[in-house]
């Protein structure tokens, strides 16, 4: 088959009618099942519509239950409602995790010229100020996935946004944090969570028949008619239910059955398409999920990985971990922490999936806890390398 055939194939596609609505950035017209949140998210931002600012919001909910589309949705439907100047700049923390990139990011969008890196932090708070100013204008910062930000940076710019506006007289700044982590606020500033936790919105995950309706709405608007077996979407619904009401999960699997199934010049969507496509999503989630984990997580999980490889069938415990993690920490000349620390990163990495843990009986020596890694060790491999001085352990041990 050549380059052509691939193109021509796909301009002839049997799947899809407009791939585009199943992507995760896309915002639909309706959002079902999440009318009680868009209500109360609209309630909160209204004051924007006769000039005053309203109150910063702080969202959470676990991963795919709406809290991204549901905020773009609404402001997207009061820029179109309001006659004043009312503006917003999403940014994602995930992708600008340093206070300089986020506060670039903002500074861009009210056309502040900041370089890619060299100005102290100092300097662009006083350039997006002038810049703010400028605009005359309300404008709604959402700050999604802000955990990210928070962990890695601290809440200096958290706290420098919630108290932007004493320095502004034109303009009005609002922030929306968004989070998956529902213990995010412990690592914040009190008088940053005072600020940011003014109006507080959780989002609950979706269940197995709000699901599968969601599925069906895009499917009629991305899928052409008869292209999907009737069972497809029931099975994805309930694949994404057992993962804690995961919508995001859902279409993801779905897009990429569908993919497959263009791919392989299908004429339906079948059972075992969504198979597949659950085998790569899974393999993908588990390498993306380690290459976001903090330092030393990432260093608890490379000690497992280390062991798990140079030990083989011997039984790896939570001692043999932590001095293995001591090694490596000494090795970055960093200060390790504390074995309970690693007790409670062990269950973390347990939750995830990433690793098994489980506690057996020793007799009379008591119980002790052993690990072994749940999912492939090139995965383990492929999401640690992308850390440089990890990528430098794995080579050398």
């Amino acid at each position: 088959m050549s380059v052509e055939d691939i193109f021509h194939q796909y301009l002839e596609s049997k799947i899809f009618k407009q791939r585009e609505k199943l992507l995760p950035d896309y915002v639909p017209e309706e959002l079902p099942h999440r009318d009680e949140q868009i209500m109360t998210l609209a309630k909160v931002l209204a004051p924007a519509l006769s000039g005053s600012r309203p109150s910063n919001v702080f969202i959470y909910g676990l991963t795919g239950t709406g809290k991204t589309a549901v905020t773009k949705y609404v402001l997207r439907k009061m820029r179109e409602s309001s006659q004043r100047r009312i503006d917003y700049v999403y940014i994602n923390c995930r992708q600008n995790n340093t206070s300089y990139r986020v506060l670039a990011e903002l500074a861009k969008h009210v056309g502040v010229k900041v370089p890619f890196t060299g100005l102290a932090l100092g300097e662009v708070m006083k350039r997006l100020i002038q810049g703010l100013e400028r605009q005359r204008s309300i404008i709604i910062v959402v700050l999604d996935e802000i955990d990210n930000l928070v962990k890695r940076q601290g809440d200096d710019v958290l706290y420098f946004l919630t108290r932007v506006n004493e320095e502004l007289s034109n303009s009005k700044v609002s922030l929306i944090g968004i989070t998956n982590d529902l213990k995010f606020t412990e690592f914040l500033d009190a008088r940053v969570k005072s600020s940011l936790g003014e109006e507080e919105l959780v989002f609950p995950p979706y269940n197995a028949v709000q699901l599968e309706d969601i599925l069906q709405r895009r499917a009629r608007e991305a899928l052409k008619e008869g292209a999907i077996e009737d069972d497809v979407i029931k099975k994805v619904a309930a694949i994404a239910a057992r993962q804690n009401g995961d919508c995001r999960l859902a279409l993801d699997i779905l897009l990429k059955a569908a993919d497959i199934a263009d791919r392989e010049g299908a004429s339906k969507v079948t059972l075992t398409h969504v198979d597949k496509a659950r085998s790569e999503i899974e393999k993908n989630l588990a390498v993306d999920i380690i290459k976001t984990m903090p330092l030393h997580v990432k260093l608890v999980l490379a000690s497992i990985y280390l062991l798990s490889k140079n030990e083989g069938s011997k039984m790896i415990t939570t001692g043999l971990v932590y001095d293995k993690y001591k090694e490596l920490v000494n090795k970055l000349g960093m200060e390790p922490v504390t074995s309970r620390r690693i007790s409670d990163i062990i269950n973390e990495l347990d939750v995830v999936g990433i690793i098994n843990a489980r506690v057996i009986s020793l007799g009379r020596y008591g119980r002790t806890k052993v690990v072994s890694i749940g999912v492939p060790l090139k995965n383990v491999e492929e999401g640690l390398a992308s850390d440089t001085l990890l990528k430098f352990f794995l080579e050398s041990m």
